[in-house]
């Protein structure tokens, strides 16, 4: 990635905001406008700030983005490196990966909406989606671990599989609300349970 959270120099912000605050407020306007037909100008106009005082806080929008899909990697990464992860049945690690991805996705749900929502147009963005590609991989090996080990099923392709189980996680971005009538950790319960009855053997 060209511009990343380690390369980025700390600064202290400027009164009002800090650099979470201005990075939150600018996914937030990315996930609105979509990044290409966000301009500088709109996101100091949304901050109320001029834009050498956004400067302060950031380089460019390239970083702004880069900072943000690292948020949202970061949190998907983690998942696959967690201790339950560890779990000696592979089909019990399969299923913490999937509960920590819907608890990534709702405790970082406008970072992921921005992520799900890159095409590749730049070299930001297509390290992002490398990224993505080599998480996706980590979870069809798991999905073939637990097919050798006969306890999910054998009659299905592991890469199809991740791809439509992901698809379902991934759909939670289009309707789910945090602070909304469904908790969180049931919303991980509720995924697991559809997805991995669908695949384990009987």
């Amino acid at each position: 990635m060209s511009v990343s959270a380690e390369s980025a120099p700390a600064r202290r912000g400027r009164p009002g905001y800090d650099r979470e605050q201005v990075l939150a407020v600018a996914v937030e306007l990315f996930n609105e406008q979509g990044y290409d037909a966000t301009s500088v100008a709109d996101l100091a106009q949304r901050l109320g700030l001029t834009k050498s005082a956004l400067y302060h806080h950031f380089d460019s929008k390239e970083q702004l983005l880069a900072l943000a899909l690292d948020e949202a990697l970061g949190g998907l990464e983690g998942v696959l490196d967690a201790p339950a992860v560890a779990d000696p049945d592979p089909a019990e690690r399969l299923a913490a990966v999937l509960r920590g991805a819907v608890l990534v996705l709702v405790d970082r749900l406008p970072y992921v909406t921005l992520l799900l929502r890159v095409r590749g147009n730049s070299d930001v963005e297509r390290a992002a989606l490398e990224r993505r590609r080599a998480f996706d991989h980590r979870v069809t090996m798991l999905v073939a671990e637990a097919q050798s080990a006969g306890s999910v099923r054998s009659d299905v392709d592991g890469p199809v599989v991740t791809r439509l189980v992901f698809g379902m996680v991934n759909s939670l971005v289009e309707w789910y609300r945090p602070g909304g009538a469904i908790d969180r950790d049931r919303l991980a319960h509720d995924v697991v349970t559809v997805a991995l009855d669908g695949m384990r053997t009987r």
